[in-house]
């Protein structure tokens, strides 16, 4: 498989292709063996040329990805002209009641938004800082904050119930 990547600004070429247990990856023409498991949602061990990495990845507004690996964050987006097309016409939001789940462990430093209020898609809802770093937690679709399942203060687990948008 032949993905276009964008990580930040750069824009890079990625193949994958399945031998036996582990992966074989090039970017941008460069060879890496790699081996990945999922060990919860959204966390991956992965051993890259003998390195081991843990990577949490998680859903951003606008159809992008939250890269964070070890003290690192990243944005990436795989560039398809299929999805580029149906951008181009407004992004798709989720449909229907829609949790806003914790993408990793830690603590909620400040919350943003009150059961009850109005909220568009990508407005942040609260902060959860995880190894020293704030992160905006920012909702799914436009509607209603139906309610609150934190409060600031409150240690949290990865894919524990933040918040409900209706």
């Amino acid at each position: 498989m032949k993905f276009e990547i964008r990580i930040g600004d750069k824009p890079s070429t990625v193949e994958l292709e399945r031998e036996a247990a582990q992966w074989k990856i090039s970017v941008d023409g460069q060879s890496l063996a790699a081996d990945a498991v999922e060990v919860s949602p959204g966390v991956f061990s992965i051993l890259l040329d003998g390195v081991s990495h843990e990577v949490r990845v998680a859903s951003a507004p606008g159809g992008t990805l939250r890269i964070l690996s070890g003290m690192e964050e990243f944005s990436a987006e795989v560039v398809d002209s299929r999805l580029w097309r149906g951008r181009r016409h407004g992004g798709l939001e989720a449909a229907g009641r829609q949790p806003v789940v914790a993408p990793m462990p830690g603590k909620v430093v400040r919350v943003l938004r009150k059961a009850g209020e109005r909220i568009e898609a990508g407005e942040g809802i609260l902060v959860v800082e995880a190894m020293k770093m704030q992160n905006e937690i920012r909702s799914p679709k436009s509607g209603v904050v139906e309610s609150m399942a934190v409060q600031e203060g409150q240690a949290v687990n990865a894919g524990e119930i933040l918040a409900w948008i209706e």
